[in-house]
């Protein structure tokens, strides 16, 4: 159960300024101490270094905020410019230290004639931070306005819960009638700005593709399941909110988008046995326009498995082995 919104503010806000309080008193020897006695690839000095820049960026974009609310203007598009900064910053670390680098294949927005169009971005989602990779890619290269679709859990950081609730978003919980959350968000979709779902409904494990599947199967969706199944690399996208969203934004061009790099990384192990990466994370994004969608619902199910397949066969095409 999620804290009311009161309590979290009290609660985590302050904490977040402590814990970076704490970071920022404590880095010269920790750092130093890692550096020196550290080995493989000096991971936890990088880390350190990560960690540091996310309390800092984290906790000046919540002051931003604050100074905002101050100003009256809580639910300013300024929040835009706050957001975009803190994840530039974060992608621009994590770029010197943590050896991240992003090759994407497919055309930038605007170079196709229809940059006045909004977007309607469906993503796989594996791996740590892909989200935030695509909120900033949106947000820098495409000069988008991202509305994003997001796990309610997602508020109890503070930067989340203070600048995602005052811009048009969506936090789903499970039963919580997503899919007409999803339709009112789409609705009023303006030409730059673009829709972010996970149609997998959350971060791939091959465990939750194995439950995925069965699921289909105890719904007697056997057509889907055995489309699933032949599916190795993703989970079977969920409809629902796709088909409300483009049912309440026709006008919108679809995005879709596999990527390639984060996958090998689930848990806090393998983040320090990855870091830094050795190899670039590949995104390929591939724009339908609105006209070529098609308008029946059984057809945009059948579509939007075809294109998940398109996803599959190219990161078949493309992912390395398994680091060791």
């Amino acid at each position: 159960m999620l804290p009311p919104s009161v309590v979290r503010r009290l609660v985590f806000t302050p904490l977040l300024f402590v814990l970076t309080l704490l970071i920022v008193v404590v880095f010269p020897v920790a750092y130093g101490t890692a550096w020196v006695l550290g080995r493989d690839r000096r991971r936890a000095a990088r880390l350190l270094r990560f960690a540091l820049a996310w309390g800092t960026r984290e906790s000046a974009a919540v002051l931003e905020c604050g100074w905002l609310w101050c100003r009256g203007r809580a639910h300013d598009d300024r929040h835009y410019d706050i957001i975009r900064r803190y994840v530039a910053a974060l992608y621009a670390v994590a770029e010197r230290h943590l050896g991240l680098s992003i090759e994407i294949e497919g055309p930038r927005d605007g170079g196709d004639g229809a940059g006045d169009r909004p977007l309607i971005v469906l993503s796989r989602h594996a791996g740590p931070g892909d989200a935030l990779l695509l909120v900033h890619h949106l947000l820098t290269d495409y000069r988008r306005r991202p509305r994003v679709v997001m796990k309610a859990q997602l508020q109890l950081d503070p930067c989340v819960d203070i600048a995602a609730n005052r811009l048009p978003n969506v936090f789903v919980t499970p039963g919580g009638g997503a899919a007409e959350d999803i339709g009112r968000l789409a609705r009023d979709l303006r030409p730059r700005d673009a829709l972010l779902i996970f149609p997998e409904g959350g971060n791939f494990t091959p465990e939750r593709r194995r439950r995925a599947i069965r699921r289909l199967a105890r719904l007697h969706r056997r057509a889907e399941a055995e489309r699933a199944a032949a599916m190795r690399n993703l989970m079977p996208p969920r409809p629902g909110g796709v088909l409300a969203a483009l049912e309440s934004a026709p006008s919108a061009d679809v995005v879709f988008v596999a990527h390639i790099g984060l996958d090998h990384i689930a848990t806090a192990g393998d983040v320090w046995r990855r870091v830094p990466l050795t190899g670039p994370v590949r995104a390929r994004w591939w724009r339908i326009p609105a006209e070529d969608v098609p308008r029946d619902r059984d057809a945009r199910t059948d579509w939007l498995y075809t294109q998940w397949e398109r996803a599959d066969a190219w990161i078949t095409a493309n992912r390395a082995p398994a680091p060791e």
